[in-house]
């Protein structure tokens, strides 16, 4: 986990949201106790919110042609390697090591957010985000998930929108 601030210590915030305040983007935050025996944590955000699993969007990380890469796809599907390197005009794309992935970004796996991120990375938003007025991704710890719009979720982030999971 990233380093918090004493802003963030006194709040009580993540980085993800403390990102979304100073931005002045509207969310709404969702806890539940996480399970750690739970064999998804995507899956598991869902049934706790009560919220079909094509709304919550899991953040997963890439390495393309060398470059590390986060792919933020709906839980019910999984991550299409080929059409995310085809995304951002690479070649081959495989996950990342779990734990570059963790020192990279600031979070730990499962509580990995697209938004505020140690480390800017490149970013591709599912296309299927677009269908729906609010999505929910995790606020950078596991039993935390923020509820956004796809749209500022796109801006927030300098995303791509491309059709990158497969069901």
């Amino acid at each position: 986990m990233a380093k918090k601030s004493k802003k963030q210590q006194q709040s009580g915030g993540t980085p993800a949201t403390v990102a979304l305040t100073a931005a002045g983007a509207a969310y709404t935050l969702h806890a539940y106790d996480h399970d750690p025996s739970h064999p998804s944590y995507g899956e598991e955000a869902a049934e706790a919110m009560g919220v079909s699993p094509d709304r919550v969007f899991k953040t997963l990380v890439a390495d393309v042609d060398g470059t590390l890469t986060v792919a933020v796809v709906p839980v019910a599907g999984s991550l299409d390697l080929k059409a995310l390197a085809a995304a951002v005009g690479g070649k081959r794309a495989t996950m990342a090591d779990p734990a570059l992935a963790e020192r990279t970004t600031g979070y730990v796996r499962g509580g990995i957010s697209p938004l505020g991120q140690r480390k800017k990375l490149r970013t591709v938003l599912d296309a299927s985000a677009t269908a729906h007025a609010t999505i929910c991704v995790s606020a950078g710890r596991r039993g935390l998930e923020v509820e956004l719009s796809p749209t500022d979720l796109t801006t927030l982030t300098s995303a791509t929108l491309s059709p990158i999971a497969r069901a």
